[in-house]
């Protein structure tokens, strides 16, 4: 009969869905999503909370200036920069012969200040959330107050009587167990087989507590979900299902809107723009792209890039089964070199909150994250982690596939590429080791 995953055998999974079996074998592919454009009944997220976001970002800058220096020039804000990488495209183009016209360009998250992922918009955003609402809760603050009176030694103390908990595989845990610990919370980060060691004990440095476990995401999130129900003075950030982290996310596109404009780029029905984001769980990508569409509308164009040995949120949308279908249960064995998307199961949040926004999925292969990551430190010198790396291939793939292609077609923008923006969301990598890329780098020079 064969093997039966979550109720089927893999004959009746490819009769309804026949990319399955490609997904299963780990082929790099483009799916385009049929849900695209189709509004959901009910919205978990609405502008108006992004809009409350970017207003609590305000409040707190004044602290976020005077507990991290290094925020000082841009005035608290936590920003990353726009580049643009040409030299990148004609390497994209020389290695595959697929011509890529218009402008790309990189969103860099990989340099976001304090803890160097797209993670510190989503995880510092709800670790600010919280300490605000237990300051505000007990009389200690107003949302009239200068809050940078939140780095004295008082509310330290204050804080010390309450904890915050998390699963990571390493970029979230960074940006929350930095934050949480600098306002004083005793801070758990709970990490799974695939974090790398130099995040835990970046961790530790900066007095989080790291715990470890010889298994994947799910597990270390599960821990963190059981310390937070024994302990009602802890707060557990949830990447699966937090509506503030999507939310924190959610930001950056109004914020990109306005480098857009400062840089004179237009986005608008001759200029179409192209986003390709790597996706673990699917929290941040999605938030992402919330914010993107609330930005730019239709003329946005979101997808989401995965390893191929951890499709978890192209399984999720595709089968709509979200987190209720792992990547395990079709014999894949999510284990990438892409730590920060070595996930089973996507967030059912994310995907029923942004799954109507997202254009299509791709998946790619370590190797391919290799050859980027060097390719992109060799023409433009910027250094970005392998899972960073996997929204480079999106262009090649969405322009030199039958499917890519399709999707122009049908959304009648074949014709405007020349004029188009492709932009490459770099989500990690600027606080990595120089002794980890010289590793890494070393490593695809030998692919």
């Amino acid at each position: 009969m064969g093997r039966i995953m979550n109720g089927k055998t893999m004959d009746k999974w490819a009769s309804r869905f026949p990319l399955i079996r490609k997904i299963a074998a780990m082929d790099e592919l483009l799916w385009l999503n049929p849900g695209y454009g189709r509004t959901p009944a009910s919205i978990a997220v609405t502008a108006a909370d992004v809009a409350d976001a970017e207003r609590r970002w305000v409040r707190f800058a004044p602290y976020i200036r005077k507990a991290f220096p290094e925020t000082a020039s841009a005035n608290g804000l936590i920003e990353s920069p726009l580049y643009s990488v040409p030299r990148m495209k004609e390497f994209l183009q020389a290695s595959s012969s697929v011509p890529i016209p218009g402008r790309l360009m990189m969103k860099a998250d990989s340099e976001l200040p304090i803890s160097g992922s797209i993670k510190a918009r989503g995880g510092i955003y709800e670790v600010l959330k919280t300490a605000e609402r237990l300051a505000i809760g007990c009389g200690l603050l107003k949302e009239s107050d200068d809050y940078a009176v939140l780095a004295d030694d008082s509310f330290k103390a204050f804080f010390s009587d309450y904890a915050i908990a998390v699963g990571s595989t390493g970029n979230l845990g960074l940006s929350i167990g930095i934050m949480a610990a600098k306002l004083g919370f005793h801070t758990t980060v709970h990490m799974s087989r695939d974090a790398r060691q130099w995040k835990k004990d970046l961790l530790r440095e900066k007095g989080a507590e790291v715990r470890e476990y010889e298994a994947d995401y799910s597990t270390a999130v599960e821990a963190g979900r059981r310390q937070a129900a024994s302990n009602r003075r802890c707060h557990f950030i949830d990447d699966e299902h937090s509506k503030d982290l999507f939310v924190g996310y959610a930001t950056a596109g109004d914020r990109l809107k306005k480098q857009f404009q400062k840089a004179g780029i237009a986005v608008d029905g001759g200029h179409p723009l192209f986003v390709f984001l790597p996706c673990g769980v699917g929290g941040a990508p999605g938030g992402v792209t919330f914010g993107l569409k609330q930005a730019f509308g239709e003329n946005v164009h979101a997808f989401f890039v995965e390893p191929t040995h951890s499709p978890s949120f192209l399984l999720g949308l595709l089968t709509g089964l979200y987190d209720r279908v792992s990547v395990i249960d079709f014999g894949l064995d999510n284990r990438t070199a892409a730590d920060g998307l070595a996930v089973p199961k996507t967030s059912a949040f994310a995907g029923k909150a942004a799954g109507h926004l997202i254009s299509g999925c791709l998946t790619v292969c370590d190797r391919r994250l290799f050859q980027l990551q060097k390719g992109l430190a060799d023409t433009e010198r910027h250094w970005i982690e392998p899972s960073a790396a996997a929204g480079i291939a999106g262009p090649q793939m969405l322009l030199g596939t039958e499917f890519g292609k399709h999707y122009l077609h049908i959304h009648h923008l074949t014709e405007k590429t020349a004029d188009a923006t492709f932009l490459l969301w770099a989500t990690g990598g600027g606080m990595v080791p120089q002794k980890i890329r010289a590793a890494d780098y070393e490593r695809a020079s030998r692919i």
